[in-house]
């Protein structure tokens, strides 16, 4: 009996990934009208279940921080589920003298739902480097062209801040921003002596209700997760109202392989692994948007090779996997014993800073390339295990001494963190591994990292305004040995965070902000760049890439309001080219 093979389901469009691009896409798209597919990793977010944003330590095992204390320091159980600094059977090296660490996440929304939610918006010269100091390249695009994808993504998400009109750093659609808290009064004093510009901070968190979503109760718990959606994640803004449109599937536990093409050279399925079952499967669209994080979507077009591209997916010019950078980070804490008379009072708020400093010396000559903006936290935020280790080191005792020691210490503290312009350089970069590969037999990424002798400069800089705003608010600078993620192929795991003595000049470890990007830069030359202006690729015109790793530059500024920006435009993009036929 004749065999009728059943007719294969073809979507419009296949995203890979579900954070901040991938969510956007999927939003825009199905909004306008084409079939999506999404592939996740991990599994379904479940706000309710997965989040623990008023669970206290004493309900949880071991305070929340595993046995032994093993998630001391950069993870607890406490945290937004599926982030991970080492992923159990994905494993990532690193070549000969190099350390990185990778952050990952894996599950619906990606690491939006670990982020900081701090919302800063590209200036005009972010995307024009070159032309304002000669050094690194241009965008080819500019601010004036992203401005009103800024609008759109700031509209619809909500995020709070003030009309500053600081150079270089462009306001935005604000909600209103909180009031500052005690800490952040004592610093904003400090930085106006010492000309420092410091302005009510930019998060996407909400102060106001919109769009159906309730307003930030306060409780200063967003890295947990918000089961009211108050503040920002894809899992809980960008994919519902794809999913509400009736033409948005997800499928989880799919581990994208290659994206695999067609006999007419376009991109026709998308291979991946099924966790559940470890059997490769296939997914078949008509255009593809890579959006895994910059340096997952390196790896999966690195590892689509064919007879056309050997070097990988849209790598004729060979870009793929390079220009990686990571924003330059340092931080330095102070102790400020006047906080220590201060009356019990609600310290609450977002779970992050209602004060910042943005860049204050733009257009000024320093010692270093570009610039950085400061970043602070501290005071009576809730307790956490380990919290007082410090004092229980110095102060010999135990019983009422002890607690009345630590009673003093609470909420004293104060810490700086800089985010600084890594400029690119030729000796950081990923690649495929040649004999390494994950559970699934994928082939894995070795990282190659080397920070630049302008980064350390500007991590000097760093150093020694955090100290002079902490003198001048009348603190000292703490002594103290702050935990580092553990290094690929260092044997370490992330609950084994290596011990580093904070010092004048430290510049964090390469990966550690967890801002990396650049990997498949755009440009319009298709000999020195991935995608074109629209995030397409110029070797197969129905891949397009919507995360960071289009960027051509890291600025000063966090960079996930920037690949929502870019992921609605590149978007817009697809919608009409599908209109026209030209997809």
């Amino acid at each position: 009996m004749l065999q009728v093979s059943p007719r294969r389901k073809v979507y419009d469009v296949c995203i890979i990934g579900s954070g901040a691009g991938g969510g956007t896409a999927a939003k825009v798209l199905t909004e306008g009208g084409l079939s999506a597919v999404m592939l996740e990793a991990g599994p379904r977010l479940n706000p309710v279940k997965d989040f623990k944003e008023h669970v206290w330590p004493f309900q949880l095992p071991h305070r929340g921080v595993g046995e032994g204390g093993r998630l001391r320091g950069f993870l607890s159980e406490f945290m937004a589920p599926n982030g991970y600094w080492e992923v159990p059977g994905e494993p990532y090296t690193t070549a000969p003298g190099s350390s990185f660490a990778w952050f990952r996440s894996r599950i619906e929304g990606g690491r939006t739902n670990h982020w900081g939610r701090i919302a800063l918006r590209f200036g005009p010269a972010d995307f024009k480097p070159h032309s304002t100091d000669g050094v690194g390249d241009d965008w080819p695009i500019t601010y004036e062209e992203l401005a009103p994808y800024y609008d759109k993504v700031e509209s619809y998400i909500g995020v709070f801040g003030s009309k500053e009109n600081v150079p270089n750093a462009p306001d935005g659609v604000f909600l209103p921003p909180p009031k500052p808290r005690c800490t952040e009064t004592l610093v904003k004093k400090a930085c106006d002596r010492l000309n420092i510009t410091c302005i009510p901070s930019r998060l996407a968190i909400l102060t106001k209700s919109l769009n159906d979503r309730g307003a930030c109760h306060y409780c200063g718990q967003c890295g947990r997760g918000c089961m009211s959606a108050s503040n920002f994640s894809s899992s809980q803004v960008m994919i519902p109202p794809a999913a509400s449109t009736g033409r948005f599937t997800m499928i989880t536990g799919a581990m994208a392989r290659e994206i695999v093409l067609g006999s007419d050279g376009k991109a026709e399925a998308v291979s991946y692994i099924d966790k559940a079952t470890n059997s490769e499967q296939r997914v078949y669209a008509r255009a593809v948007i890579v959006a895994a994080s910059s340096c997952e979507s390196a790896r999966l077009l690195l590892n689509s090779r064919s007879s056309t591209f050997s070097a990988g997916l849209a790598n004729s010019s060979g870009v793929v996997g390079r220009y990686l950078t990571d924003s330059v980070g340092s931080r330095l804490v102070g102790q400020f014993p006047q906080l220590e008379k201060v009356p019990p009072h609600n310290h609450d708020g977002v779970g992050g800073m209602h004060m910042y400093m943005p860049w204050w010396l733009f257009g000024k000559k320093n010692d270093f390339l570009r610039g950085y903006h400061i970043e602070m936290g501290g005071g009576r935020d809730m307790p956490g295990v380990g919290q007082f280790t410090r004092v229980c080191e110095e102060h010999e005792g135990y019983g009422v001494r002890l607690k009345q020691a630590c009673r003093r210490d609470y909420g004293t503290h104060i810490g700086f963190s800089g985010r600084g312009e890594m400029i690119p350089n030729e000796d950081s970069f990923c690649e495929i591994d040649p004999s390494v590969k994950d559970q699934w037999g994928i082939p894995v990424l070795r990282f190659h990292w080397k920070w630049g002798e302008n980064d350390l400069k500007m991590s000097d800089h760093m150093q020694a305004t955090f100290r002079s705003i902490i003198e001048t608010a009348g603190g000292t600078v703490v002594n103290f040995q702050p935990r580092t993620p553990p290094a690929a192929s260092s044997g370490a795991t992330a609950e084994q965070g290596r011990q580093q003595p904070q010092s004048g000049g430290r510049i964090s470890t390469g990966g550690e902000i967890i801002h990396e990007l650049g990997t498949v830069r755009m440009g319009d030359n298709p000999k020195k760049s991935a995608v074109n202006r629209w995030c397409q690729a110029h070797d197969v015109k129905n891949v397009f890439v919507a995360d960071a790793a289009p960027f051509v530059s890291n600025p000063d500024k966090n960079p996930t309001l920037t690949i929502m920006a870019l992921s609605w435009r590149t978007s817009e993009y697809l919608l009409d080219q599908v209109k026209k036929g030209g997809i």
